[in-house]
């Protein structure tokens, strides 16, 4: 733990039969706020997804609190520091699924790929055979993925099956042969991807176990394969090798990860435009998103956290 980190960020998930996740919504977000936890989980009949963060103590309640039902006795989590906090609310919602792809016959409890450990993931990209897939979508890859992965240029998770069916190479009895190894941040969209691999027919399905956090923590900067830095769903925004605190910067108007080099750009306006929205929005829309900067600033200068109006939003995995 670094010398200033104050608060403990858990990012969960675990792919299990929860006939009763609806009864769960109110004692779970009691347990968060009893224990001053931020952030989002989201419970579906599949099982239970998120992100928490707050003081160490209050995130090992809460996950000790999980782990009391017998049917969560085995989630893992993965921890990273965080010297401010990753989030300013703390939600349990109730979904669908706590993934979405919208394939209803498709059972991650059941058949998924085979897990490969951090350590053994370099030695599998390195074999020519094998297709590598980012299943993230495309404003996660800009800032970093795996050397020779394939990007899909995904705008969210359930575009994947279409573009696996617009592969020619991916098509027929024959490419079922093909070796397909799969990663996301951690873990939880493989989980689905590679079920649906499996549930097309594909032998030798493969998926990064922890996903891309867990790698960074893992393997040092010496031995990667990582390039860049991995995009998280909090306040933090990226992370790089051994967790820590990233370089990258949200745009608060399209919510894309920003460089240093990004915010160099005369279409880059603190809290109002960059490169990939500023002719997006009308003249009011950046008025506003002006005037919402300027409360934020004057929020800060009193040592308030300002929580504002509802942003456009990346929806976490």
């Amino acid at each position: 733990m670094p010398s200033n980190a104050l608060f403990l960020t858990a990012a969960l998930y675990k792919f299990v039969d929860l006939p009763d996740f609806e009864a769960l919504q109110a004692p779970l977000q009691a347990c968060c706020e009893a224990n001053e936890v931020k952030g989002t989980l989201l419970l579906a009949h599949e099982g239970i997804n998120g992100t928490i963060a707050g003081p160490e103590v209050g995130i090992r309640a809460v996950l000790a609190f999980l782990r009391a039902d017998p049917r969560l006795a085995t989630l893992q989590h993965k921890e990273s520091w965080s010297p401010k906090p990753p989030f300013t609310r703390m939600k349990v919602k109730l979904k669908k699924e706590i993934v979405t792809l919208r394939v209803p016959e498709l059972d991650p409890n059941k058949t998924v790929g085979q897990y490969v450990k951090p350590a053994d993931w370099n030695a599998l990209l390195a074999d020519p055979d094998v297709l590598v897939i980012d299943t993230r979508n495309d404003y996660e890859v800009a800032i970093g993925t795996f050397k020779g992965a394939v990007n899909p240029n995904l705008k969210n998770f359930v575009q994947l099956p279409a573009w696996l069916d617009a592969q020619p190479h991916l098509q027929g009895e024959a490419a079922k042969k093909t070796k397909v190894a799969m990663f996301c941040t951690g873990g939880i969209r493989c989980e689905k991807s590679t079920a649906l691999m499996k549930m097309r027919g594909f032998d030798e399905v493969y998926h990064l176990e922890g996903g891309i956090l867990k790698y960074l923590e893992e393997i040092p900067p010496e031995q990667s394969t990582w390039e860049g830095e991995c995009f998280v769903f909090d306040e933090r925004v990226s992370v790089g090798h051994g967790l820590g605190l990233g370089h990258h910067e949200l745009c608060r108007s399209c919510r894309w990860p920003l460089s240093e080099q990004d915010k160099q750009s005369p279409n880059y306006v603190l809290g109002v435009s960059c490169d990939h929205c500023h002719d997006q929005r009308t003249p009011e829309q950046k008025e506003k998103l002006a005037e919402r900067q300027r409360q934020v600033e004057l929020a800060e200068a009193r040592g308030e956290i300002h929580v504002g109006a509802k942003m456009p939003h990346h929806d976490a995995p």
